[in-house]
């Protein structure tokens, strides 16, 4: 039998969002499982924000279903609220609010909040507890924002671009406060356009384009779709290829990314480094700084969406 406490965290099967001629989320479906964080990736206008104000509540979906530790989270939306957190977009916050108040507020919503005063010191805001929100710097802003999502002991929270803003240290602890989270058994479905926070941070990682998902899995599973490898090598520039991609395995395609830079994707074995040492030698020339690198998410999301990051 299945119960709501045995449900993932977050199931969303078929799901489709429309505003006017606009679809805006095209039939995805994905879960979350609990104590893990998943990151949902895509470009601006991909639908990502339309799925997560789904999960919170905010908004219907026009077909299929959606279920938030096992209750629709609009029709159980009393039941719910209390049971999530959600960083929004802005930070959601007063402008004239003192920082201190506006977390004070927050906590006061929860049965059993965390120490506002604590959580103000986790987040390096102890200084700033009377500081009024519009008067805190962006990245403050940022860090306040997580402090109410987080305040509220949440089984799962919503973190959209948690770190936007921050410098390299203060990304870190929040980097750091979002592990901590996943070890307590919290859940944690975030939205970032940086993909080695991704990688770092995701036990599962989901990209959409066009309101439809287009890879998914594990940081490893997705990177190694298409190109499971690339030997790069620095050589003289203009290098006749064609002997080269002739010798190589069917599929190969080398090709000189800028002058006297040249990458070869595909299944990289000793054979293949084999074939383009010999090559070199062939030209003679020498190759250096030979170096064989798995595919990064970024090279696989532009490959899959063809925007760039920001859209």
């Amino acid at each position: 039998m299945v119960t709501a406490a045995s449900e993932p965290a977050v199931c969303i099967d078929g799901v489709v969002k429309r505003y006017g001629e606009t679809t805006a989320v095209d039939g995805i479906s994905f879960a979350v499982e609990r104590a893990q964080v998943l990151a949902l990736l895509g470009p601006n206008g991909a639908g990502k924000t339309t799925t997560v104000e789904m999960c919170e509540g905010f908004n219907a979906p026009d077909a299929g279903s959606v279920r938030v530790l096992g209750l629709d989270p609009i029709a159980d939306s009393d039941r719910l609220r209390p049971r999530i957190g959600a960083m929004l977009q802005g930070g959601g916050a007063y402008p004239g609010a003192r920082a201190g108040e506006m977390l004070d507020l927050v906590a006061a919503y929860s049965a059993h909040p965390l120490d506002p005063d604590w959580l103000l010191k986790t987040l390096g805001l102890q200084d700033n507890r009377r500081t009024p929100y519009r008067r805190l710097s962006g990245g403050q802003q940022q860090r306040l924002a997580l402090a109410c999502a987080l305040v509220g002991k949440p089984e799962i929270v919503f973190l959209d671009e948690p770190t936007a803003g921050l410098d390299a240290q203060a990304r870190l602890m929040v980097w750091e406060l979002i592990d901590a989270l996943r070890r307590d058994g919290v859940t944690v479905l975030l939205t970032t356009h940086m993909m080695d926070e991704a990688e770092q941070l995701a036990d599962q990682l989901v990209i959409i384009d066009h309101g439809q998902i287009v890879a998914s899995g594990t940081p490893a599973e997705v990177t190694a779709h298409g190109a499971a490898g690339q030997l790069r090598f620095t050589a003289p520039p203009k290098l006749d290829l064609q002997l080269l991609k002739t010798a190589l395995p069917e599929g190969f395609s080398p090709r000189e990314t800028t002058p006297g830079a040249y990458l070869v994707e595909g299944e990289i074995d000793p054979q293949v480094l084999a074939t383009v040492t010999a090559w070199c030698a062939q030209q003679n020339v020498l190759a250096t700084d030979i170096r064989i690198d798995q595919r990064r998410l970024e090279d696989v999301f532009l490959e899959l969406t063809g925007r760039d990051l920001r859209g």
